[in-house]
């Protein structure tokens, strides 16, 4: 194989790499994040406009990644990684066409709409990662290249971003099982008035001198000649 093909083949996988393996699954998690939050807040604004910069940027970038295959490859789809790139083509194309024509809340095709969004998005970034690594296996053997390393980055990072995923879905539910949290957050519930009374209250509970009866000296003198 000529040193220019295998050029070739590497620009098609590092743009799929990014595209597919990176910025479509990063997309997801900032949707996510997003739900998190409060509706209308700028932050939810933020990582809303966010995801759909992302997810369009893969979509172009996919789509480089197809016209370098079709200009520069022999597609005759007979092994997987042919296949399984030109369903994932098409499911990109229909996902980015359900995502442009979102029905506004409130309407009735609006659970319908997030439901195929949610289902199609989820499935075209699990297939698109499950393609990476058959591209990185038909990668060693057209130019018996290892491709180890590479399989190893990759998993790192789909494994890293899999983790930040699990854990900001479970941080609300981390934080309310640190001990101070339930104090926290009934001093949250106290209006202000109260929380300043409370604070008397413990200070002057904590400044109370405890008396203990002692002895006078005339029982004392009283037990000396008895003794």
């Amino acid at each position: 194989m000529s040193e220019q093909m295998t050029s070739y083949i590497a620009v098609h996988g590092l743009i799929l790499w990014v595209s597919m393996g990176f910025l479509m699954p990063l997309g997801i998690l900032t949707i996510r994040m997003a739900n998190k939050l409060e509706e209308g807040g700028t932050r939810v604004k933020v990582l809303f406009y966010l995801h759909a910069i992302l997810q369009t940027v893969a979509v172009l970038l996919a789509t480089v990644g197809a016209v370098v295959s079709i200009k520069n490859f022999e597609n005759s789809f007979n092994n997987n990684h042919q296949r399984l790139g030109l369903a994932l083509y098409g499911a990109i194309l229909m996902q980015a066409l359900v995502g442009f024509f979102r029905p506004p809340r409130g309407s009735k095709r609006r659970s319908t709409w997030y439901l195929t969004h949610w289902i199609l998005g989820t499935a075209t970034s699990m297939v698109g990662i499950i393609n990476i690594y058959t591209g990185l296996e038909a990668y060693h053997k057209k130019t018996s290249k290892s491709s180890g390393i590479w399989t190893i980055l990759f998993t790192a990072q789909v494994s890293f971003i899999a983790f930040f995923y699990l854990f900001q879905d479970k941080w609300e539910h981390i934080q309310k099982q640190l001990p101070n949290s339930q104090a926290s957050s009934q001093q949250r519930t106290l209006p202000s008035g109260h929380q300043e009374n409370a604070v008397i209250v413990v200070t002057q509970r904590v400044n109370q001198k405890v008396l203990m009866p002692e002895p006078c000296a005339k029982s004392n003198a009283l037990r000396n000649l008895f003794d």
